[in-house]
């Protein structure tokens, strides 16, 4: 028998033949066939040639996501980074490239910025690439990772009751400052009755987040414990519990009024939870579900953003000629234009995220949005826009902020995927909290603005750091467990 402590290796990885026919067949489609269908569809009315580096993105970032669902290993912030890069980076900008067109909310853009803004995009790949590598380079190979084989309890489930707590108490809060009415809502009325309720959006984005994220994480701790018979036969005791908590979470966090953007994150942090990545095939299956999703179910799902539901598409690659959900790619030209008119004060957008708490009543110069102060730069009535991580990058401090970013993201998510690709398959919750969790709230971080997305972040970590058991706490339970030996 294996005690307690021990150190073993994770599953054996897939056979070599399996994972070659699962890259083949997933690069053909990815990285070949959706391209040339991509050229050979649209009638093409090229505004620039920077369609030729998008559509290399695509290549490229379909052969980084071929690889990750051949090897089946859930290092699942590396996959949302390429079907980012893949669907908002390389299909989108293609399309809208060929057509002659930007998203319809981004107007004007300089045609002679397009390949300064692929250029940019690539930078930042590429540094990504080099930070992932130098990490790895560093790191053990999965093949000979050492992993705790003692899978007891590392969360403490009586603190996801108490984030239970708070989290109803928050969600009850909201409601009654929007109207339970609201939350059936098209998205528009709903943002509009928010923006109304509470019209700072540091305290909105944090009441918003402290109505949902504490029970997100509540409902993943309950559900890893009862799944690997955490606590033995008393590992489904919780089960009341979450399903009160999913209720009220699913009714605050619903596909009708939220973002869904936020809708995603619930749902793939619950499937995940479930178990969705814990063997190969399951990890390989999810992985195809979550990028099909995203091509062909993300576009479609914004039927209730207006009160007129809208579900009549034109067809998958016209989808992105002009929409604004794809706006990100030419919010990187409006931040490389700003910084061409010399107008980047060095890390104050940074300092902006950082004191994201502190009310604008107190700190009335504290930086906008970066998505609404390059709306506001190119002279845009509509202000909600994008700002993604590359962009964040060049108003803080230009192209030398985009290299040393990417490189430590790239350093920084590699680390992490090392902890949560072992704790998926079924070693240790608080990492598959992890796991389950924040990859997909990626999607929200890189497509930007930082300072929305930061109030929703820090509340979900404070939350996963919450329920955590520390190693000081390990002991004392290991201590007060131990039997008693009798001299």
């Amino acid at each position: 028998m294996t005690s307690v402590g021990e150190n073993l290796a994770p599953p054996a990885a897939p056979a070599l033949g399996g994972r070659l026919a699962v890259f083949v067949a997933s690069a053909g489609v990815l990285s070949v066939a959706l391209p040339l269908l991509l050229v050979a569809e649209i009638d093409r009315d090229p505004r620039s040639t920077a369609w030729t580096a998008t559509l290399a993105l695509v290549v490229w970032a379909g052969f980084r996501l071929s690889y990750r669902i051949a090897s089946g290993r859930p290092e699942l912030f590396d996959f949302v980074f390429w079907v980012f890069c893949y669907i908002f980076m390389g299909v989108a900008p293609s399309v809208q490239i060929l057509t002659g067109g930007v998203s319809t909310t981004t107007p004007g853009v300089d045609p002679s910025l397009d390949i300064w803004i692929a250029g940019t995009v690539w930078t930042g790949v590429v540094c990504y690439e080099i930070g992932r590598w130098i990490t790895r380079r560093r790191r053990t190979a999965w093949a000979s990772v050492r992993v705790d084989a003692a899978t007891g309890l590392d969360v403490v489930p009586r603190r996801a009751v108490l984030l239970t707590g708070v989290g109803v108490v928050a969600a009850a809060y909201f409601v009654s400052k929007i109207g339970l009415g609201t939350l059936f809502m098209s998205r528009y009325s709903a943002a509009d009755i928010r923006g109304a309720a509470m019209p700072d959006l540091a305290v909105r984005s944090i009441v918003s987040a402290a109505a949902s994220y504490p029970l997100l994480i509540a409902a993943c701790v309950f559900i890893l414990v009862g799944t690997r018979s955490a606590l033995g036969s008393r590992s489904w005791r919780y089960a009341p519990l979450l399903a009160i908590v999913l209720v009220v979470l699913l009714t605050v966090t619903n596909p009708i009024s939220s973002a869904r953007y936020d809708f995603g994150t619930v749902g793939f942090a619950l499937v995940v939870a479930a178990g969705a990545m814990s063997t190969v095939r399951r990890a390989r299956w999810s992985m195809v579900g979550v990028l099909l999703a995203l091509l062909f179910v993300f576009p479609i799902a914004d039927a209730f953003r207006a009160d007129a539901v809208n579900v009549q598409r034109t067809g998958f690659f016209a989808e992105y000629a002009g929409n604004p959900d794809y706006d990100a790619f030419w919010q990187i030209g409006n931040a490389v234009a700003y910084v061409r008119d010399d107008l980047v004060q060095p890390m104050m957008q940074a300092l902006g995220v950082v004191f994201f708490w502190v009310p604008r009543s107190i700190w009335p110069g504290k930086p906008l949005d970066t998505g609404v102060m390059l709306a506001q730069y190119r002279g845009y009535s509509f202000e909600n826009l994008s700002a993604p991580l590359w962009a964040e990058a060049l108003v803080n401090g230009g192209f030398v902020v985009v290299v040393i970013g990417f490189v430590a993201l790239g350093m920084i998510l590699a680390l992490l995927d090392e902890k949560i690709s072992v704790a998926l398959v079924g070693r240790g919750q608080f990492w598959s909290v992890v796991g389950a969790v924040f990859p997909f709230y990626m999607v929200i971080l890189l497509r930007g603005s930082l300072l929305q997305a930061t109030g929703t972040l820090v509340v979900a970590l404070a939350c996963t750091l919450f329920v955590r058991e520390w190693k000081r706490e390990k002991r004392q339970r290991d201590r007060l467990d131990a039997p008693v030996v009798e001299r």
